[in-house]
């Protein structure tokens, strides 16, 4: 076997594994926790402090960025590009740059909800250690969050795959806007149709129009988000960061995930092998909940402004 053929192999196999981990659909593996029995000990946690949160597409969807997986997640719509689609098909990268163009600006326009801000003031009062988020919009750190990794990436960034050299979004959103005048006023733009990676279905006519720019740096048109897509890797010194914030802390507790995907289901994995009390606040099922002490079914708004009441409120949604 040549190694042109092992490689393209190896692409079609990283490939068909990122659309496993796509399709994977979540169910119920543990029967439904009783409510109180889950917040009291949940709660029981943040008191004791230094709680890893591991945050997902929930805590964002009341900043009306679309979640993966839920009721109405984009899922359902439209499957997102793999990175080996985006790596290898320069056509396909196109049409995700003339998608994004139009829908990023929405997801740039996002503010902070009542969860990003209650996990900020958790942080100031030391019932968490930090975040990692799923999450690639940035509004853990526009709530006031400090300590935040993005595990994923962020869309504030653009690398250009031939010379590596980095540039902000919204400078290239600039030189976009002089290649395409009057494109984004020729597109209809329906905002529940944004996808969580901030790009938005248009017809092919559309796509065809869309005029790509150049790295700044050497011209190559090879440019992609700075976030990790479906199949590719973790960078390893953004991992080592998550270890040294695992280590640290005394408990994982996961918030609006349903750790469909691996990166994230790994960190309750490492919590469970290091003997670590685990919780889950999630609005539907989660990949986790036969292996977490406390998984509590609810709103995450709710959910978390019960722990923040006096302890004799705790379960019961408040006023």
């Amino acid at each position: 076997m040549s190694m042109l053929h092992e490689g393209k192999l190896g692409v079609e196999m990283a490939h068909r594994a990122a659309l496993r981990s796509i399709e994977r659909v979540v169910g119920e593996t543990a029967p439904l926790q009783d409510p109180l029995v889950a917040s009291r000990g949940i709660r029981k946690m943040l008191e004791r402090g230094s709680v890893l949160v591991l945050t997902g597409a929930g805590v964002s969807t009341d900043s009306g960025i679309p979640d993966y997986r839920g009721p109405r997640g984009s899922l359902r719509r439209h499957r997102p590009m793999t990175y080996q689609e985006f790596l290898h098909e320069p056509a396909a990268r196109h049409r995700y740059w003339a998608r994004s163009f139009v829908g990023w600006r929405h997801m740039d326009q996002a503010v902070p909800n009542p969860i990003h801000h209650h996990l900020a003031h958790w942080e100031t009062s030391g019932k968490i250690s930090g975040i990692v988020t799923q999450n690639v919009d940035g509004l853990h750190v526009a709530a006031g969050s400090h300590t935040v990794i993005a595990l994923h990436g962020d869309m504030e960034h653009i690398r250009c795959l031939d010379c590596g050299a980095m540039e902000e979004r919204r400078s290239l959103d600039l030189r976009l806007h002089r290649a395409n005048p009057g494109y984004l006023e020729r597109i209809d733009l329906d905002p529940s149709l944004v996808n969580p990676d901030g790009d938005v279905s248009q017809d092919q006519a559309h796509v065809d129009e869309f005029m790509m720019v150049g790295c700044a740096a050497c011209g190559s048109e090879a440019l992609k988000p700075n976030v990790v897509y479906f199949g590719e890797n973790v960078p390893p010194e953004r991992k080592a960061l998550i270890r040294e914030l695992e280590a640290r802390s005394s408990a994982l507790l996961v918030i609006g995930s349903s750790l469909a995907v691996m990166s994230g289901y790994k960190l309750l994995l490492d919590a469970r092998a290091a003997g670590k009390g685990v919780g889950l606040i999630n609005g539907g099922p989660t990949r986790g909940d036969a292996k977490a002490d406390f998984r509590w079914r609810t709103n995450i708004v709710q959910a978390l402004q019960s722990l923040d009441a006096p302890s004799g409120r705790i379960g019961h949604r408040p006023p």
